[in-house]
């Protein structure tokens, strides 16, 4: 049985695929309904329940409101927790004998000497007592900390379950995944979906990953050919260390880009603004595949629950200073004529346009 409200629903019906879907969900799915199988697979509150943190002991949750209007996320779009890798892009994972992790014997020393931040650069150090991102005492604990913030644009390398130490290492805040509740609602002015906390989020606390379907440039670039709209939208590329005269031959090509669009986290739904409250940084907890290292959201600020939470697409994963570059250049392609998207944001120091 299923009832597909994206293509026979009638939107003046009291009974729209939000509220037929959160029915169905919470009275048959889950319980081995055979004639509910198919519909379950599609089922946004089934996979939002199938997170690793929607289990115990975290059990963080994810809803989607709309008190706008009767317009639902389509079922097509499927919500996922890790990135899944698409065609060509799963033989050039590290063999499991190159992949390693370190032999701390206590988590402390993680922060300090560990093997899993060999690969930091050694003039970028800011601090030599401790090497890792985040802090690891006080008040401030599992927070980025704020020279990396504010000041970097440097990658952060994170133990991960390859390595000896515990789940409580100060550095697996991403390897534990988001501490918080978390919400895609429906904007009231025409921005569509937008994502929010449910709780406070304090300055340097980690959001979540862009995840989606990993795909080649070729690959990428083939669907940008084919969109109808602005494809780049929903791709990243994952080319924080791409380089042509790397050692690592995975890195010297076009770089690997993720595309969201049909399959993603919450994250997906993050709208853009000119004055942003997060940012993204390069994030390796698997130093043997650098080239699919992940993409993470973190706080610039505090901000306060229920406050839309937003990041800047053009000039998301770099440093404050240099924004400033981004609304000159967009004003002088303005100047010139040239295509720019229009920018709805409604912030005090807006752009006016995307690119």
């Amino acid at each position: 049985m299923f009832i597909d409200f994206n293509k026979e629903g009638d939107p003046s019906n009291s009974r729209t695929m939000a509220e037929y879907m959160r029915r169905s969900h919470f009275y048959h799915h889950m319980q081995k309904k055979a004639q509910y199988a198919e519909e379950e697979k599609r089922c946004h509150f089934c996979q939002f329940r199938a997170f690793s943190i929607a289990q115990p002991p975290h059990c963080y949750t994810m809803a989607v409101t709309n008190e706008v209007d009767k317009e639902w996320i389509s079922l097509d779009f499927k919500f996922i927790e890790k990135c899944v890798l698409g065609k060509d892009v799963q033989k050039s994972l590290a063999e499991e004998g190159f992949r390693s992790g370190c032999d701390c014997k206590e988590d402390a020393a993680c922060a300090k000497e560990c093997e899993c931040l060999s690969d930091l650069d050694p003039d970028n150090i800011i601090n030599p007592d401790f090497k890792n991102a985040y802090y690891t005492a006080g008040t401030r604990k599992g927070l980025l900390r704020y020279e990396i913030l504010e000041l970097s644009s440097d990658e952060i390398y994170e133990c991960s379950d390859l390595c000896a130490c515990s789940e409580d290492c100060p550095n697996r805040v991403v390897g534990r995944g988001r501490k918080f509740n978390i919400e895609v609602f429906k904007t009231k002015d025409g921005r569509g979906f937008g994502v929010r906390a449910k709780e406070d989020i304090r300055k340097g606390q980690f959001i979540d990953k862009y995840v989606g379907e990993i795909i080649t440039a070729e690959e990428a670039n083939r669907r940008r050919e084919n969109a109808k709209y602005r494809k780049d939208l929903y791709l990243f590329a994952l080319d924080k260390f791409n380089d042509p005269e790397a050692e690592d031959e995975r890195l010297r090509g076009e770089p690997f880009e993720v595309d969201g669009e049909f399959i993603a986290g919450p994250t997906r739904f993050i709208n853009h603004s000119c004055e942003p409250n997060l940012r993204i940084m390069a994030v390796v907890t698997d130093r043997a595949n650098k080239h699919l290292h992940e993409l993470c959201f973190f706080a610039l600020e505090d901000i306060p629950r229920l406050t839309e939470l937003t990041f800047d697409y053009v000039a998301g994963t770099n440093t404050a200073d240099s924004n400033d570059n981004v609304a000159k250049e967009a004003k002088e392609r303005q100047a010139k004529g040239e295509f720019t998207q229009k920018c709805l944001c409604g912030s005090k120091n807006c752009r006016g346009s995307l690119w």
